[in-house]
């Protein structure tokens, strides 16, 4: 019986000890300390499945782990978009989205999330997809089906009727209305409830006018506070974080005051908003470095006209307004609207924060520590950490001397799996 039982307990370690993942370490010159700013020598990162077990310097290696010996490269946690549309594209600025179907435009937004994924981003927030195609592309992200970026979803964001978020590019006759759009305080409960009935992450609500639509003007609100609270509120309660795209100074504040967990975009933010955004620790996610590029590639993307001459006095105005915000010291999360330019140039983003006062490190920050708090997710992403995922990615040369080196991510990883 002895001999019997030995067999058995020796089986079943032997059983168990198969079913461990192998360590990998995962060794570089060079490693970004996120939190201090600071670069690590030597650096050493283990790994066990999709997680990291240790990070630091010349730690030792096991015995029969697999290595992955990256040479003189740097170092850093997978970056994260807090503000993409991973199933649009440049051109959908314009009348041919209309000429678009929703299976085509999901399986665009699957070829986006690899090339966002081998961009270097390996999180991102999707803030606004009609159809819910950000939702279902997130499922199949999780399921394995197709590769791409860990993913936040918020399905199609919230609008009043006629606003930004609406459909205003079909004549009357076909009498079109976005998903999303929810006017007074019972329709706005009902849609965010839908939303996070078809899965949806995170409650995205148009709270004011924006460019990129006919018209409506960015500076002006499109909720009232009575029709934020409703939103904002009832999506807290049910366990989800909300983000408000709003240019004009009254929907920043009006959102604030409402309790919204990050403002978007804020090119037209004041004094008053600044103020608020700083006492009530709201996340700004500005997306600057589209001004350049939609102005510059407006012609090739036939941009409508209407849509070129609000770019032309928005975007610039928005630098100004937002490097205010950054100086005075209001919490800033890293997102880019990347749709609007082509996805995978996301971290060119990364020059702009700095031309307008932030260090590398700071500006680094913006999209690990900073954004994995505005997600919620600080225990899973945003550092090189025992207990986080185990994605990580690397650069030739010094981001924290020259941070335009994000542009050129030379190896990813996602999960303790290279996919790059």
């Amino acid at each position: 019986m002895k001999a019997i039982t030995s067999s058995i307990l020796m089986l079943a370690c032997a059983a168990a000890c198969a079913a461990e993942p192998a360590t990998i370490a995962v060794k570089a010159a060079h490693m970004v300390d996120v939190r201090n700013g600071t670069l690590v020598d030597n650096a050493v990162v283990l790994i066990s499945g999709e997680r990291i077990t240790a990070a630091g310097s010349k730690l030792a290696i096991p015995a029969g782990a697999q290595v992955i010996d990256l040479g003189n490269k740097t170092l850093l946690p997978g970056l994260i978009d807090a503000h993409t549309h991973i199933t649009g594209n440049p051109e959908d600025a314009g009348y041919s989205l209309i000429a678009k179907s929703v299976p085509r435009i999901t399986l665009s937004g699957a070829r986006n999330a690899l090339v966002t994924l081998r961009a270097g981003f390996t999180t991102i927030r999707d803030v606004g997809a009609d159809a819910y195609t950000d939702i279902g592309l997130r499922d199949a992200i999780n399921d394995g089906d197709v590769p791409g970026p860990r993913m936040l979803a918020s399905g199609p964001p919230l609008s009043i009727t006629g606003g930004h978020c609406d459909e205003t590019m079909h004549a009357p006759e076909y009498k079109l209305t976005a998903l999303g759009v929810a006017d007074g305080h019972d329709e706005a409960l009902k849609v965010t409830r839908r939303n996070i009935k078809y899965g949806a992450d995170v409650i995205k609500i148009c709270a004011t006018g924006g460019v990129l639509s006919f018209g409506d003007d960015p500076r002006t609100s499109q909720y009232t506070l009575d029709e934020l609270k409703a939103i904002i509120g009832d999506a807290h309660r049910l366990g989800r974080k909300t983000a408000a795209h709003a240019h004009g100074g009254d929907g920043i504040k009006l959102s604030v005051l409402a309790g919204v967990d990050s403002i978007e975009h804020g090119s037209y933010i004041d004094d008053e908003g600044i103020r608020l955004m700083k006492e009530y620790k709201t996340y700004l996610v500005p997306t600057l470095y589209l001004g350049d590029w939609l102005i510059e590639n407006a012609e090739a993307i036939k941009l409508p006209k209407p849509l070129l001459e609000k770019a032309k006095v928005v975007l610039p105005t928005a630098r100004v307004n937002i490097g205010k915000a950054i100086k005075a010291g209001v919490p800033i999360a890293f997102g880019t609207d990347a749709a609007v330019y082509p996805h995978g140039l996301n971290a060119r983003e990364f020059g702009v924060l700095v031309k307008l006062g932030m260090t590398p490190a700071q500006a680094i920050r913006t999209a690990t520590v900073n954004a994995a708090d505005l997600l919620g997710w600080s225990d899973k992403v945003g550092s090189i950490e025992a207990g986080k995922y185990a994605d990580l990615i690397a650069v030739d040369g010094e981001p924290l001397k020259d941070v335009k080196t994000l542009e050129q991510v030379q190896w990813v990883m996602k999960g303790g799996a290279v996919v790059k």
